[in-house]
């Protein structure tokens, strides 16, 4: 029986008199059902999920019992024997597939855990986030019954010791359900193809005869299979091909830096929809047209915990401290920033996720993603989140009207002090040092930290407008082309080093 079908009695709600659609009264219902679940695994008896079962205290018994993770330490405690063939270490029974996921920073790939439990309310959110298009006005109604191109990670999945490997996208697709398969572009054969170059190529051959209604992908890839299609059959745009695309479902990074290219592309307006859908289960979608935030997915197969990302959390590169402080949702206030700490229906527990959020609105539990725990850029205490640089872009591009695609930053010294050198890609003539002005403007507008140390330590900022090409190419070099992959927002460490010789090795000048 699939967790999400389970139902458990749920006293200790009903005690607190909290309402039936209360989100801490959801998350209670969620945690027990995982806790419950996982008591005769190996984790759920060393840290005693049955005695954490009886306690009338159960969430501050659970996070007394148990210790946080990040995927070093959970991988190296516990899920390596999962990999072994070992049933019962963290999810009951033996874990069949595992997404394979690098973030957008790391160049070892993690492997992530995936249950059928997982998938099942995976698939619940999607069809709740489908029936949520009854909110919206004016939706292309003639959309809904059409194709879905979903443009993911193969579905051959590689074959490992006792299980499969891939994207979790590719996962996925492979177990869409039968009455799916109808609507499903591009395709079993073409999903199949490993080569991300000849994937495109096939999913281009075939688009004229798809009547397409949703397009679902990350905004780089998606945008370069579009233009790849406009250009083979000389279209003004893609609605001259597919006059019924209405949807863009897109996640993984935000869609602002993207927008203003991406619509060139088309011939009428489209309804965008957001999801946050992580190898670790999907965590909140867009259920309100227009609306910034995501609304958490509190009653299903995650139970979440919040750690204010401050310093008495974290140290200086983004690391959580062994004892953080983790609050449960009702406790949580909008406008702050926090960590996620998830518990899965796949044998995660009390893990950081990586991501970095705020709510902006408590009552309906919607959020934005705000940047990553270690892609925050602080080198003197400008704070500087992944949200504002966003933001700070969309406004550019908006005022000089181009289009930024792509872009990252990283911290460099600057004499006895520091500075932020930009690396924006664009194809439209812009000169750098208006960007660079327009940039830092907006990024003391919308930071008080950062345009105080604009006046301190942070002493310039400077600008190196590239390509967008020369973004691809560096990811397909690293291995890391299409389906779930992005472009890291911040770049440290060898990975900031690999970039920096990767733009000298290509020779590549500013030609505006």
């Amino acid at each position: 029986m699939a967790l999400i079908d389970v139902q458990l009695p749920n006293s200790l709600a009903r005690a607190l008199r909290l309402p039936k659609k209360s989100p801490r009264r959801q998350q209670l219902k969620v945690l027990k059902k995982l806790l419950k679940k996982a008591r005769f695994t190996e984790f759920g008896q060393q840290f005693h999920f049955d005695r954490i079962l009886l306690d009338r205290h159960l969430v501050k018994s659970f996070q007394e019992n148990v210790p946080v993770y990040d995927y070093t330490k959970i991988y190296k405690e516990w899920w390596y024997k999962t990999l072994e063939g070992k049933p019962d270490i963290c999810w009951p029974g033996k874990i069949k597939y595992y997404a394979l996921s690098s973030g957008t920073s790391e160049s070892a790939s993690k492997y992530i855990p995936v249950t059928n439990d997982l998938l099942h309310g995976n698939r619940i959110v999607m069809v709740r986030q489908l029936l949520s298009l009854r909110n919206y006005q004016d939706i292309p109604v003639k959309s809904i019954g059409k194709g879905w191109l979903m443009i993911g990670g193969s579905t051959d999945l590689q074959k490992g010791p006792g299980y499969y490997e891939g994207d979790l996208s590719g996962i996925s697709a492979k177990k869409v359900p039968f009455w799916f398969s109808p609507f499903y572009k591009p395709g079993k054969k073409i999903a199949k193809t490993r080569d991300w170059t000849r994937k495109l190529e096939e999913i281009v051959e075939q688009a004229p005869g798809w009547d397409i209604g949703f397009i679902v992908g990350v905004p780089a890839w998606i945008q370069m299979c579009v233009e790849k299609i406009i250009e083979k059959y000389k279209l003004n745009n893609i609605h001259e091909l597919w006059p019924n695309l209405g949807f863009f479902v897109h996640g993984g990074v935000s869609f602002e830096p993207y927008k203003l290219g991406f619509e060139k592309l088309l011939g009428k307006p489209i309804t965008y929809i957001e999801t946050y859908l992580a190898s670790e289960g999907f965590i909140a979608y867009q259920d309100r047209q227009d609306e910034r935030g995501l609304r958490l997915v509190t009653s299903q197969h995650l139970f979440f915990e919040f750690v204010p990302f401050d310093d008495k959390n974290f140290d200086s590169e983004g690391n959580m401290v062994d004892r953080p402080e983790a609050l449960e949702i009702h406790l949580v206030e909008e406008g702050r920033d926090y960590a996620i700490l998830i518990s899965t229906a796949a044998g995660a527990w009390r893990y950081l996720i990586g991501d970095t959020i705020r709510f902006t609105d408590k009552g309906k539990s919607e959020i934005i993603i705000t940047g990553r725990t270690k892609h925050y850029l602080s080198l003197v205490g400008e704070h500087l989140s992944v949200d504002n640089m966003n933001q700070a872009i969309q406004f550019v591009s908006e005022e000089l009207n181009i289009s930024i695609p792509e872009f990252t930053v990283a911290g460099v010294p600057h004499g006895l002090f520091f500075a932020h050198q930009w690396y924006v890609a664009s194809d439209s003539p812009v000169d750098p040092v208006v960007l660079r002005d327009k940039l830092d403007e907006n990024l003391k507008r919308l930071n008080d930290d950062y345009a105080v140390e604009r006046k301190s330590a942070l002493k310039d900022i400077s600008v190196k407008v590239l390509p967008p090409e020369i973004f691809i190419d560096f990811m397909r070099s690293a291995g890391k082309e299409g389906g779930q992959h992005k472009f890291p927002r911040v770049l440290k460490g060898k990975l900031l080093k690999d970039w920096q010789n990767f733009v000298e090795q290509t020779n590549v000048r500013s030609h505006y």
